[in-house]
């Protein structure tokens, strides 16, 4: 079973929501050069100034890797080309006092450059081994 197949996605949902799981993200970890693309929160947003990759909400009535394409898309302009693997997840509490569960997938992109931000206000591309102030969720996903 392929990390894109239906099954696959929802097998995520159902494990998400028997945990009590209420909210769900996509990200996407793009890799180039060895490097990973990584996004800062605008100062005045939910947990301002943290680097983090990018990510979005799954709107009602989207499936996890429609939302990964959108967010992708939208917080960058990148088109992701194609979903490499699943890298898994974490549970975090968000703005609102609930557990959002952020699910992860390696991807690839058309094209690297130009990144237009939308929502953050700077990107790098940075070394597993030189990452900024990310949280130790994203750190632990980027190093391991």
């Amino acid at each position: 079973m392929t990390v894109t197949s239906p099954e696959f996605v929802a097998g995520l949902v159902a494990d998400a929501e028997a945990a009590g799981i209420t909210g769900f993200v996509a990200a996407a970890v793009i890799n180039h050069d060895g490097r990973t693309l990584l996004v800062r929160r605008n100062p005045d947003d939910y947990l301002g100034g943290m680097w983090e990759i990018p990510s979005g909400t799954v709107e009602p009535g989207e499936t996890i890797l429609d939302a990964l394409y959108r967010e992708t898309t939208e917080e960058t302009g990148l088109t992701v080309d194609q979903v490499t693997g699943y890298v898994g997840h974490f549970d975090y509490r968000n703005s609102r006092g609930g557990t959002t569960r952020q699910f992860n997938f390696a991807v690839t992109v058309e094209k690297t450059e130009p990144v237009v931000l939308t929502e953050h206000d700077a990107h790098q591309w940075a070394l597993p081994g030189e990452l900024p102030e990310v949280s130790d969720a994203v750190r632990g996903l980027l190093t391991c």
